[in-house]
């Protein structure tokens, strides 16, 4: 197989913590440490484990955390292409607190790829399956060469603007920032997942809903960063592999609840 994401990357310090602290109050970190994170590394580190490789189309910033997010990436096996920006890289600060979730704070704009990029899009019409995270609509078109493109309703806006037919559109029905209603995009995803965090989700694919369990934690609960993203990965390979519907959804339960498993974006 061959995968490939489409998206960003931010430069996150990750803070453990008993608790997110009150507005005036004052707590200690009992580990601090930084990753390349944010939805596109995420699920592009997750997809490089499955598929053994992975092509992360993305944009860097011309700073010592856009130079760090890069090379660490790389040494965790993706082929990362990236456009360059003359702007400082984003950052986020994450408190992962022993409820099991994630509080994040994102310093500075989304860096996307945009389609004048130099980057090897054409290389996208031989890829099984891609996740769009993020990247102007020319970005995605080219995206939608691949067998199967799955997105995030994050970039609702750019979807409406590119209008391709999306083989999967993952959306959770908790967030806020993550929500799609029917007939938002024209054509319709083939396959709308709703995802409702630990308690499963639902999906419409078609003519045909149904709901989907959320899977057995194969260890105990650290938090809940990247669990969302592991699951669109998941999705995206089970289906560019020809997974039926119902198979897809299991199969990425299980990574999203892999990923509930490890502390930050990657254990």
């Amino acid at each position: 197989m061959r995968a490939a994401v489409v998206g960003h990357v931010e430069w996150v310090r990750f803070a453990d913590v008993e608790r997110v602290p009150s507005p005036g109050e004052i707590i200690r970190v009992r580990e601090s440490w930084f990753e390349p994170a944010g939805g596109g590394a995420v699920a592009a580190v997750r997809l490089r484990e499955l598929a053994g490789h992975c092509d992360f189309m993305t944009a860097i910033g011309n700073d010592e955390p856009g130079r760090l997010a890069r090379e660490d990436l790389q040494a965790r096996g993706l082929s990362v292409h990236a456009g360059m920006r003359d702007e400082p890289h984003r950052q986020a600060f994450t408190f992962l607190s022993d409820d099991g979730e994630r509080t994040i704070t994102l310093l500075g704009p989304k860096l996307i790829p945009y389609r004048s990029d130099p980057l090897p899009w054409d290389d996208l019409a031989q890829t099984d399956a891609v996740y769009f995270t993020g990247g102007d609509p020319e970005a995605l078109r080219a995206a939608r060469q691949a067998r199967v493109l799955v997105a995030t309703a994050r970039e609702l806006p750019t979807l409406q603007e590119a209008g391709v037919e999306l083989d999967a559109l993952v959306h959770s029905g908790i967030d806020l920032g993550e929500r799609y209603a029917p007939g938002q995009l024209e054509p319709p995803p083939k396959l709308v997942v709703t995802t409702m965090g630990r308690d499963g989700g639902e999906f419409l694919a078609g003519d045909r809903e149904g709901t989907y369990a959320a899977a057995e934690l194969p260890g105990p609960l650290a938090d809940a960063y990247g669990a969302g993203d592991s699951f669109a990965a998941g999705l995206a390979f089970a289906l560019g592999r020809g997974d039926s519907v119902d198979e897809a959804l299991a199969f990425a339960a299980r990574l999203g609840a892999e990923a509930l498993t490890i502390r930050g974006a990657y254990g």
